[in-house]
């Protein structure tokens, strides 16, 4: 499918832009922690902005009923490092009206965050989320957030089917490189850990797989294995166990793990377990047997952390996994939001990997093969 670009709009000056950013943030004691995707949705704001049009963002913090479901107030303090923005306390109503109505070229107001509508996760062309900026007249809808394009919402595939859409430059960038990837998909090593195993499952079977974090554990007692109080603590995520199984022929398995020994490493081998201990990495051992994989493949796709770096005494795998990867020859896409945080913490530079990417889900799901609600709106959206 053939997407239309921001660069190939012309004439934008006064032009009433709605842009669909991913500013979401890890939070931490209900304050934002600032992510590397607030700086790169700058590039597509400045690159409106230039053009005089009058942009209007739309992003969202959090699941709806969640605690990071948060206003997007902290979000404007930090793109105005970057990037002259307002922030508006609201998405829809007289407030928005009155901003939208006053917009002069070049200003770029960020809205209330979308999730705080019940009409984002209901699509619907008639909805009053959709209605609202009809009747406000936009004349393009560009949507920037590639990680947010397997969502079912009506921010992502509603408005497409109601203005001209295109989509912004770092939508661009993950697409393309995304696509490099999936051409690669035959040879392609996957690394795959963190603690949201069900994401990773569509990756399962399409080439050969080194588990780590929470996927390495379901994998062993998968195999059979009785980890001890692993077992107890994973027991939510047992139903993912059936489609493990089904790919174990592909799936490399550790042989030591590290466990929080009263709050310090110990390194024990598999067949040491069960133990009464919470596993919070893996072992010297298999990180070796993983840089052997790691140094022969053509291609690598690296998301989730091997353990919880966050911890010194637990960084070792994910910085010394990370560190094989970096000086790997393959081509390499690291992706999720933790991933970057570690290549913060271990100063590993962006520059040493083919690229870093902004999407998790998003990225899986294109990688595995399936049809991104987002693509699909913008493939078809109505034509200027």
């Amino acid at each position: 499918m053939t997407l239309q670009s921001i660069r190939s709009l012309k004439n934008l000056a006064g032009k009433k832009i709605l842009l669909r950013v991913d500013l979401n943030c890890d939070v931490r004691n209900g304050k934002i922690v600032e992510s590397d995707r607030i700086k790169e949705h700058v590039r597509t704001i400045k690159f409106l902005q230039d053009k005089k049009a009058k942009i209007v963002i739309l992003a969202h913090q959090g699941n709806l009923g969640e605690k990071t479901c948060t206003s997007l107030k902290q979000h404007a303090k930090f793109l105005n490092k970057y990037v002259k923005v307002k922030f508006v306390s609201q998405t829809i109503g007289k407030k928005t009206w009155l901003e939208i109505s006053e917009l002069k070229n070049g200003e770029a107001p960020l809205l209330e965050n979308v999730r705080f509508l019940k009409d984002e996760s209901n699509p619907s062309t008639s909805n009053s989320f959709v209605k609202f900026f009809k009747e406000a007249g936009f004349d393009y809808y560009v949507n920037d957030a590639f990680s947010v394009s397997h969502r079912n919402q009506t921010s992502i595939v509603s408005f497409p089917k109601v203005f001209p859409s295109a989509i912004g430059l770092v939508f661009e960038e993950e697409l393309k490189n995304a696509k490099k990837l999936k051409s690669k998909m035959k040879n392609c090593l996957f690394v795959l850990g963190g603690a949201k195993s069900k994401d990773l499952l569509p990756l399962l079977g399409k080439g050969k797989t080194l588990s780590t974090g929470k996927l390495s554990l379901l994998c062993l007692i998968a195999k059979r294995y009785n980890l001890g109080k692993e077992d107890a603590l994973l027991k939510k995520d047992f139903n993912l166990i059936p489609k493990i199984k089904k790919h174990l022929n592909k799936i490399e398995i550790p042989s030591d793990l590290a466990v929080n020994f009263r709050g310090k490493r110990k390194e024990l081998l598999l067949e040491k377990f069960p133990q009464n201990y919470e596993i919070w990495d893996i072992g010297e051992q298999t990180i070796k047997n993983y840089k052997k994989e790691i140094a022969k493949a053509k291609a690598i796709f690296f998301k989730g952390s091997p353990g919880l770096f966050q911890q010194k005494d637990f960084e070792k795998g994910t910085k010394e996994i990370l560190k094989a990867i970096a000086n790997s020859r393959a081509f390499s896409v690291i992706a999720g939001g933790q991933s970057s945080d570690a290549l913060k913490k271990f100063k590993i530079p962006k520059s040493k990997f083919s690229y870093v990417s902004l999407s998790g889900g998003s990225l899986v799901a294109y990688l595995a093969g399936e049809k991104l609600p987002g693509l699909e709106a913008l493939a078809h959206s109505i034509k200027t």
